[in-house]
């Protein structure tokens, strides 16, 4: 398959089908900065990112002295809830 520029990617279109099949599941378009959040998150690792919201809300909640408030609470059911989004398999 050759590039724009015209040079051989070394690609075969089969190999360039299977990198594209989940594009077509993409039923908006992203903005820039949610398209740098899932390109974050697969770089990192949706598992260890998940473990790390988990740890970071277990802490401010059951490990600290400091008083949670309603704003507080938010947040943190915000972050436990994208914790176990990014559990489940992309």
């Amino acid at each position: 398959m050759q590039t724009f520029k015209g040079q051989g990617g070394g690609k075969s279109t089969a190999d360039t089908a299977s990198d594209t099949r989940n594009v077509s599941k993409v039923k908006v378009w992203l903005t820039p900065s949610q398209s740098e959040f899932i390109d974050f998150v697969l770089f990192y690792g949706a598992s260890e990112l998940s473990k790390s919201l988990r740890i970071v809300h277990d802490l401010a909640l059951y490990h600290s002295d400091v008083p949670i408030g309603v704003k507080e609470k938010r947040a943190l059911f915000g972050v436990r809830c994208l914790g176990k989004e990014l559990k489940k398999p992309l």
